[in-house]
């Protein structure tokens, strides 16, 4: 079964260039000649800078975890880095976009009836570990699916751009009638796209009984795309000769990272815990996840001291001792330039050791799949993809690849 889609929408060029941020691409790393000033005149592996000048892209994705739903959420875990791996393609006017992705669940009876059986699990972010967190974090437990209401939160409670040039879009799946609850679908609908936010619908089940429950007519009067997928399908992932050698990449990449002020304890253990939970369901997830951790999307200017630094958001003469990763404890300012400089350096060269063997990862992959000779099924990253082709390019976003 493949998806099926109403070409040319807003909201698939949204998640086009929301994931095609996430590929780096080389370049050396000199300070500006003011002391103070340590802005990079390029970025460690292509811009990690997310300047105003680079497209924006909003996404928010609302996943069903009413009791029948494991399968969709499996899907969504295991296949998050591929489809930010297909973001990474996407250019527009040359230029790559910035993405913020939030998610919400609803349907889950633990949520509450006061709430609409409703949560932010999280808020848009660039910080993809977050994302990651979130969809590790969700369970399935009966309820009642409210997509009006679902919709309506995501446009009320996220802080979408005013600009009408920014790509803002939702996707919502599941597979109970969209018709339930409190507040009518229709209305919901007509708030988002008042804002300039698409919506997008994936039915989890037969294309007719989407069709006939409401989610066609849902992606028609928000101007998306309509998609049924076999969401109790088993993503399967191909074990490559590359893997290992990729997840000590993996590892060494990870110690380029230095933690630093209020944030920096959590969002590292953050980011070895994702690494664990896609090693934790194969190492084919793992070296995904790995390829994208050296592209572009994967930024961490919150609490690694590298990516701060590159992306302005801090001036190392300003920080106090404390603030520092321990292994800068005692470092003057031309130190603390200098280790900055190595590291970013050192991530620098793993990132293109990683990307060269993910290149070599992808050829064998796509030979396995080809001696295998099975059979597609639709899934959740195939809806995403295929839209995301159709409506990018109706936005002059172009595609690395195709």
């Amino acid at each position: 079964m493949k998806p099926t889609l109403k070409p040319g929408s807003l909201i698939t060029r949204s998640v086009i260039s929301v994931l095609s941020v996430l590929t780096f691409a080389t370049a050396s790393l000199s300070w500006a000649d003011t002391p103070d000033n340590y802005s990079p005149q390029h970025a460690i592996v292509g811009e990690t800078q997310q300047s105003r000048q680079h497209p924006k892209i909003q996404l928010a994705i609302l996943l069903d975890t009413s009791s029948s739903m494991d399968g969709l959420i499996d899907q969504a875990r295991n296949q998050l880095w591929r489809v930010v791996d297909e973001f990474s393609k996407a250019r527009r006017n040359g230029k790559p976009a910035v993405l913020e992705v939030a998610v919400f669940e609803y349907g889950n009876s633990s949520l509450g009836a006061k709430k609409g059986y409703i949560r932010k699990v999280a808020d848009l972010t660039n910080d993809l570990d977050r994302v990651s967190e979130a969809l590790f974090s969700l369970t399935t437990n009966g309820g009642k699916e409210y997509c009006g209401q679902v919709i309506m939160n995501a446009v009320d409670q996220l802080q979408w751009s005013v600009s009408d040039k920014e790509i803002k879009a939702i996707f919502i799946a599941g597979n109970e009638p969209f018709t339930q609850g409190p507040i009518r679908y229709n209305h919901a609908i007509d708030t988002a796209k008042a804002a300039g936010i698409t919506v997008n619908t994936i039915y989890a089940g037969n294309y007719e009984e989407g069709l006939n429950s409401g989610w066609r007519n849902g992606a028609l009067l928000a101007g998306g795309e309509y998609m049924s997928i076999d969401h109790n399908h088993r993503i399967a992932h191909i074990n490559a000769p590359q893997d290992q050698r990729i997840a000590e990449l993996n590892s060494e990449l990870n110690q380029t990272y230095l933690p630093f002020g209020n944030e920096g304890k959590a969002g590292k253990e953050r980011q070895l815990q994702q690494d664990a939970n896609s090693s934790s369901i194969s190492p084919a997830l793992l070296a995904k996840r790995t390829k994208s951790k050296a592209g572009s999307l994967y930024t961490n200017s919150q609490w690694d001291l590298v990516d701060a630094v590159l992306d302005n958001k801090v001036k190392l003469k300003n920080l106090d001792e404390k603030e520092l990763p321990s292994e800068m404890s005692g470092m003057d300012l031309n130190q603390r330039k200098t280790y900055i400089t190595d590291m970013a350096a050192q991530r620098a060269g793993i990132k293109r050791e990683i990307a060269e063997l993910s290149k070599a990862r992808e050829e064998y992959v796509v030979e396995q799949k080809r001696r295998s000779a099975t059979n597609n099924t639709a899934t959740i990253n195939d809806a995403l993809v295929t839209s995301i082709h159709k409506q990018g390019k109706d936005k002059n976003y172009e595609f690395i690849g195709d």
